[in-house]
């Protein structure tokens, strides 16, 4: 039986980071022979940037496995509907429902750390339209909700290099949900305290995916990437024969 290609794999960033949150993860992607795409979110709107994201997933040639991290699991949601997209990999992640939101997922479940420690900031919009709202993390509190398990001086960096996430990311609705027609995987990090744990499960069981606990921390790419690896080749092998 022959295989197909190589899927290229696109590391999609959640909020309050940026693509080097993938940095313990892409090297070990390439010594195993995969390309690998990291893009920047723009961490604007769900339906922005999904969009954006289903732009760069268009242009690769070949098939893609579609790796999100926290709210970027919101994003390949929508975005994995592309048609090359083999696969779906959510990494302490939001599997929303057709036609859900971040909030009304979350508003299912009892509040993490996170939620107490959110950062309000008013910003310039296009045109007439006023302003927007970013959402970003107490620097100090960081450390110890986003990345407790890993190095504390590199949590100290990531707490004041954050990309916020605008508010209208957690009302927009998800005009599709790609794991209802793409074989998806999960990793719930079990000691989250970002993202309660409560909530990874719930997406991921009603998406019927197969999926892994992990004890760590919401950024499982850095404090176990091993464990991401994994699952990401656990995705390849099953829809790459």
């Amino acid at each position: 039986m022959s295989r197909s290609p190589k899927p290229t794999v696109v590391l999609v960033h959640g909020a309050f980071a940026d693509a080097s949150s993938y940095a313990q993860v892409i090297p070990r992607l390439i010594a195993r022979g995969l390309d690998v795409v990291a893009p920047a979110v723009p961490n604007r709107s769900l339906i922005g940037d999904a969009a954006y994201i289903a732009s760069v997933v268009r242009q690769i040639p070949g098939p893609v496995v579609l790796v999100g991290h926290s709210y970027g699991g919101a994003v390949i949601t929508v975005a994995g509907t592309e048609d090359n997209v083999q696969a779906l990999v959510y990494l302490a992640g939001y599997a929303l429902e057709k036609g859900e939101s971040l909030g009304e997922l979350q508003g299912r479940f009892p509040d993490s750390d996170l939620a107490a420690a959110l950062v309000y900031t008013p910003f310039p919009l296009e045109g007439p339209v006023g302003t927007g709202t970013d959402v970003s993390v107490q620097p100090d509190k960081f450390p110890p909700i986003f990345a407790a398990d890993v190095d504390r001086r590199l949590t100290e960096v990531l707490a004041v290099s954050q990309r916020p996430l605008a508010a209208q990311a957690f009302a927009d609705s998800a005009p599709a949900a790609a794991w209802k027609t793409k074989p998806s995987w999960g990793l719930v990090a079990s000691s989250d305290h970002t993202i309660n744990p409560d909530v990874q499960r719930y997406g991921y069981q009603r998406a019927g995916m197969t999926t892994v606990e992990v004890d760590s921390s919401h950024l499982v790419m850095l404090s176990r990437p091993e464990s991401v690896v994994e699952l990401i080749e656990d995705a390849i092998l099953a829809t790459s024969a």
